[in-house]
């Protein structure tokens, strides 16, 4: 084979080494033959790709690499021109190595297969070839939120797709391809709202201050014989101050912490018996200085003793369904002392005006002590938060998988592992 030269190098070094003793330096290693430059393993190994000019390769076939006679393989690194990396298997014994996940359609791949021979001399051989264009027509676009911008720590990222993915396979392909990154890093993962909608956040709330990025690798992945994946736009938001504001039905006030400092106490009233405010974590929706609230939007009958019909102002959002924080002033006698309100959470007017100039789409609000039901988790805002970490991971089709914690580029590598 055309690695034995090589072999005679190491055995002339060491006894050189013998020889000369000051040269050792010269020889490199004190003839250790894994330290010298990999030999050219192309005649060692064979593999399933086209080796022909202009051939493609079937992305619906595993890649598959072997070693022809003695030695074996101890890596393979197979990615695509965009830096997408194969995951695959390699046989206890070295003898094979089979890809396990699918083949980008039309893209170029480069496999670096790492062997070494019965003496332990490493050979390396690059590959190269390209996939074939899907067949079939349907693409699988995702669109990533919120829009692009600065929110609180509370945030979490969604992706919504075009199509339902109900399979759990297929779920898994396409949770594989969404990549979602922060700087400092922490861990995550996503989480199967629906056959067309995934949230992702944090095992805790994202860092203050932090950058993070979600974008799709699903351009070209076979998830199934009809649908493969289409290109997607990239997010990139970042994260202000640690911005909690804690609403205590109990005792009538809303504390504002910052960076978990609490600066500010203030009177309020919240849901009356009937009209309880929910109670969990919310995250802020959206801000809007001037809302007309009608009793009739939460089911209130025109003329009854419940109704109402008011301009609100400096309202602060937590539910799809209508729960505000805002000023209230035809109830501030009642704030601080009792809960009169339809589920709002009512303050003075200067102290909504305080409040709304202090908050932020993404920051956190909470609700404690309330006769009201729990903040759902999906479907009226962000109740995402109320999902303890273990179910969370339970709702990801790739549960247990290494996907669901950011590592390094380097950790996060799609090697093979040995079976």
């Amino acid at each position: 084979m055309n690695h034995i030269p090589r072999t005679r190098t190491v055995v002339s070094c060491a006894l050189l080494v013998t020889a000369l003793g000051a040269a050792v330096t010269a020889c490199g290693s004190d003839g250790d033959p894994t330290s010298a430059t990999p030999y050219d393993a192309a005649d060692m190994i064979s593999f399933n790709g086209p080796t022909e000019a202009g051939k493609r390769a079937d992305p619906d076939k595993p890649l598959e690499v072997a070693v022809k006679d003695e030695g074996r393989i101890t890596d393979v690194t197979a990615r695509d021109s965009t830096g997408r990396y194969v995951t695959g298997e390699l046989a206890a014994d070295g003898s094979r190595w089979h890809s396990t996940s699918p083949l980008a359609a039309n893209a170029h791949y480069t496999v670096t297969v790492s062997v070494e021979d019965d003496d332990g001399a490493p050979g390396r051989k690059v590959l190269a070839f390209d996939t074939s264009k899907p067949t079939a027509q349907k693409r699988l676009a995702v669109k990533f939120g919120p829009d692009a911008g600065q929110y609180g720590v509370g945030q979490p990222i969604t992706a919504q797709l075009d199509q339902p993915v109900k399979d759990k396979a297929q779920r898994a392909i396409v949770e594989r391809g969404l990549r979602v990154d922060s700087v400092p890093a922490v861990q995550g993962s996503w989480y199967w709202v629906s056959d067309k909608e995934l949230h992702y956040r944090p095992k805790e709330y994202w860092p203050a201050h932090a950058t993070i990025t979600a974008h799709s690798n699903l351009d070209g992945v076979r998830i199934s014989d009809r649908l493969w994946g289409g290109a997607s736009k990239a997010l990139k938001i970042t994260t202000g101050d640690r911005i909690e504001a804690v609403t205590d039905a109990a005792t009538h006030q809303l504390t504002y912490y910052l960076n978990g400092k609490s600066i500010n106490v203030i009177p309020i009233t919240t849901g009356k018996p009937g009209w309880d405010t929910r109670n969990g974590i919310k995250v802020v929706l959206e801000k809007q200085y001037y809302v007309r609230m009608r009793g009739v939007t939460v089911g209130i009958s025109e003329g009854t003793s419940d109704s109402y019909d008011l301009p609100v102002y400096y309202a602060t959002r937590v539910t799809w369904s209508g729960e505000y924080v805002h000023a209230a002033p035809w109830s501030v006698g009642s704030q601080g002392s009792a809960n009169v309100s339809h589920g709002c959470t009512g303050m003075s007017t200067a102290n909504a005006e305080w409040f709304y100039n202090h908050i932020h789409p993404g920051d956190i609000v909470s609700v404690v002590n309330s006769g009201g039901h729990q903040m759902e988790p999906f479907g009226n805002g962000f109740g995402d938060w109320n999902v303890d970490w273990k179910k969370w991971r339970e709702g990801s089709a790739l549960t247990n998988d290494a996907q669901n914690a950011q590592s390094s580029p380097d950790a996060v590598r799609l090697q093979p592992t040995a079976v």
